[in-house]
């Protein structure tokens, strides 16, 4: 099997968690870079998670959309290369754009198509960044992505702290139900 057929396979499993722990050897042998993640502390406050255990929480609330989902299993792939130390707390500017570019290097190497690799590369790089009202009139289906991306993530962080993040999504959800 080719390796983007396998990876295709792969996220659209029903229990996609279950199936890259599964098989989590032979998504490595394809996606060697994300390696990185597993075991990478987050040492912030606002994650409870690694990076690795935080991407498959985040992927194991997702809709069974490709583009969805290949976009949460590399939202934060960027983060082991992007991040700031200050004391004992990692910030992490910048590291969409690093996952963004990440992500487009790997989906090339698969061969997926230039839309695929554009789109999921834009929700990567939106997937911190607040959507509008604007956001949902000038590019609905996009920021419908996006905005699926940011609630997996959403529910994926720190329990303690995410009220704020919490309520981003139900204002968003109003505002698409509205």
């Amino acid at each position: 099997m080719k390796n983007k057929d396998f990876v295709i396979e792969l996220l659209a499993k029903g229990d996609v968690v279950l199936e890259i722990k599964k098989k989590l050897s032979d998504l490595l042998a394809v996606i060697p870079e994300l390696e990185s993640m597993i075991n990478f502390e987050h040492q912030h406050p606002h994650h409870h998670l690694n990076v690795w255990e935080h991407t498959m929480l985040a992927l194991s609330y997702a809709v069974n959309k490709l583009e969805i989902r290949l976009a949460l299993l590399l939202h934060d792939i960027g983060k082991p290369y992007s991040y700031q130390q200050d004391g004992d707390i990692r910030h992490y500017k910048g590291h969409a754009e690093v996952s963004c570019e990440m992500a487009k290097t790997i989906l090339k190497r698969l061969n997926f198509d230039e839309s695929i690799v554009n789109n999921v590369c834009q929700i990567i790089k939106r997937h911190d960044i607040p959507l509008n009202e604007k956001d949902f009139i000038s590019n609905p289906k996009r920021a419908r992505d996006v905005f699926e991306v940011q609630r997996c993530d959403a529910l994926a962080h720190n329990p303690l702290y995410n009220q704020k993040r919490l309520a981003y999504i139900d204002k968003i959800s109003n505002l698409i139900k509205g």
